[in-house]
């Protein structure tokens, strides 16, 4: 599974989900972290450009085009979780700490 977190400069989760700079994208398999590519979103730059539905659809874009099942973060709005429900992509919030570890927490539980 391809899952999505806010990080860092040095690794840990970013606790700004919307309004990160950058996020890992980790494939999640066999209890461990596979792979990891990190992205310069620039969404702390973008999100106050237009409307919050362009924002929200910005993010969308980018989670459909990474073929992402579920994204890690320590915060983020109720439109934009609901937004994520309703594209099948579980969202798990509260986290904290390093993000490659977070990752293979959850790789752990899948």
């Amino acid at each position: 599974m391809h899952v999505c977190v806010p990080v860092t400069p040095d690794g840990q989760i970013d606790p700004r989900w919307g309004r990160a700079s950058r996020v890992a994208v980790a494939e999640a398999r066999d209890g461990a972290v596979a792979e990891w590519q990190e992205f310069d979103v620039r969404w702390d730059d973008l999100h106050d450009e237009g409307t919050e539905g362009g924002h929200h659809a910005r993010v969308a874009r980018f989670l459909r085009e990474q073929g992402v099942g579920a994204v890690l973060a320590h915060h983020m709005g109720p439109d934009m979780e609901h937004m994520l429900g309703r594209m099948g992509i579980a969202v798990h919030l509260g986290m904290a700490g390093d993000a490659r570890a977070a990752v293979a927490d959850l790789a752990n539980r899948l």
